[in-house]
This record gives C-alpha cells, sequence and structure tokens, in this order.
C-alpha cells in the first residue's frame, strides 16, 4: 500500500480507505497462516506415515536377523529425532513470520489513528450530549497493574470535568479483547480511586470492519461500538442503550 508523500492531505476517505486495506492484510494474513499450519501438520503426517513403513521394514528385518534389526532402530531412532527437530523448528519460523505481519499492521494503523480519527470521535460523542473537551492518546501509566513492573498504555481518552471514555482500537477483535478491555476499565478505576479521580468511566470499542458478532458482544458489555460509516465514523448507540458506568 502506498504511504501519503509528503505535501498530500489525507482526507478521512483516504485514511478510511487505508484502513480498509489493512483489515484486508490482517485477514489475508490469517488466511496464509492457516493454510502454512496445514501445510506444517500435512508434513508431519506424512512424516509419522514414513516412519511407520520403516518400523514395518524393521518387523520384517527382525524375522532375519536380531543384529540388523536393532542397527535399523537407532538409526530410525535418530533419522526422526532429526525430523521432528526440523519440523520443530520450522513451526516456529512460520509462527513467527506470520506474528511479524500481523504487528507491522497493527502499527500502521496505531500512527494513521490517532490525529485524523480521535478528533471526529469527540465531535461524534459530543453530539449524543457528552461535551468532551480534552482528547489524549497512548497514555502509559506507572503501577496500573501491580502484576506488571512496566508501564501500561492505554488507547484514546476523551475527558470532560466529570467524565471519561476510554477507546480500544483494534484488529481483527474477538469477545477476549472486549473482555481485556472490562479489566482495563477495572483496573483505571481502582487507580483513580486510589488517586482521588472520582470522574465517570465509560468505555468504547473502535475497529475499521467490526463484525456483527463482534459488535452484539461489545454493546451487550455495555461499551459503545465505534464503526465505519463512509468515509467517517459511526457510533452505534441502539435505541435504548445504556453505557456501562466504573
Amino acid at each position: 500500500m502506498t504511504e501519503p508523500t509528503p505535501g498530500e492531505g489525507l482526507t478521512f476517505e483516504k485514511v478510511w480507505v487505508m484502513f480498509q486495506e489493512i483489515g484486508r492484510q490482517i485477514k489475508e494474513n490469517d488466511r496464509l497462516m492457516r493454510e502454512r499450519m496445514e501445510e506444517i501438520d500435512r508434513r508431519l503426517k506424512e512424516s509419522q506415515a514414513e516412519t511407520g513403513r520403516q518400523m514395518k521394514e524393521i518387523d520384517r528385518r527382525l524375522k532375519q536377523s536380531i543384529a540388523e534389526t536393532e542397527r535399523q532402530m537407532k538409526e530410525n531412532d535418530r533419522l526422526m529425532k532429526e525430523r521432528m527437530e526440523a519440523s520443530g523448528a520450522e513451526v516456529d519460523r512460520e509462527l513467527e513470520e506470520a506474528s511479524r505481519m500481523v504487528g507491522d499492521s497493527g502499527d500502521k494503523f496505531g500512527r494513521l489513528a490517532g490525529p485524523l480519527v480521535v478528533p471526529t470521535m469527540m465531535e461524534k460523542f459530543n453530539a449524543l450530549g457528552y461535551e468532551f473537551t480534552r482528547t489524549s492518546e497512548g497514555i502509559k501509566i506507572q503501577g496500573l497493574d501491580p502484576d506488571k513492573e512496566n508501564l501500561t498504555e492505554i488507547g484514546i481518552v476523551l475527558e470532560n470535568w466529570d467524565l471519561a471514555i476510554v477507546v480500544k482500537v483494534g484488529f481483527n477483535l474477538t469477545a477476549d479483547y472486549v473482555r481485556q478491555h472490562v479489566e482495563l476499565m477495572e483496573k483505571l478505576r481502582r487507580y483513580w480511586d486510589a488517586h482521588n479521580d472520582k470522574r465517570k468511566l465509560i468505555g468504547a470499542v473502535a475497529e475499521a470492519i467490526m463484525e456483527d458478532s463482534v459488535k452484539a458482544i461489545v454493546l451487550e458489555t455495555g461499551f459503545y461500538a465505534i464503526v465505519q460509516s463512509g468515509d467517517t465514523l459511526k457510533i452505534e448507540a441502539p435505541e435504548g442503550f445504556t453505557p456501562r458506568v466504573w
């Protein structure tokens, strides 16, 4: 995908086209990884079938010569170990490569999302009556998670004097990602209480291309669902929807 050259303006239409392409690349990477894993599994099965054939040959030779059979078994054991080690190394390499491709696409999304999406996100929420006055991105908090010594990073936060909304942005979101966002909200609530910050907290989940099944989970959990609508954003707020407050 060609990056905009210096001097070219990024419109919402262009950036969402980029988001769609990145989403397509992620799904293509998933497909490639599945195909690679299937190929690896096929190779392992062929190796097992070959090993079985060799064991039958060993059994036949056993009747001819015990000494020859022992020699064959030792040789086969050596070959089997080498094949398993080679297969294991190949699996590790394939998984590492697939993870790198997904990670590269995620980094590209993060670089594009901030300056263009966040202002529109605040505008859309303010249209719902929230009156947010400030936005923050990539906030790093020390001590948010007591089980980890490193900083915990929070993606996008919209704030005003008595309320903040924490937005999780990602690709290929699943129910597990939604659960992780709930855990983050709970930790952030405890952290704010400990620092005498009594503002209310609500959450949202944003994805360029969100599956209907994931969107249903997001809304049932009490998060707003932020999705693409043409060249802009759309905040899903069905009739009667009330966001969960922490």
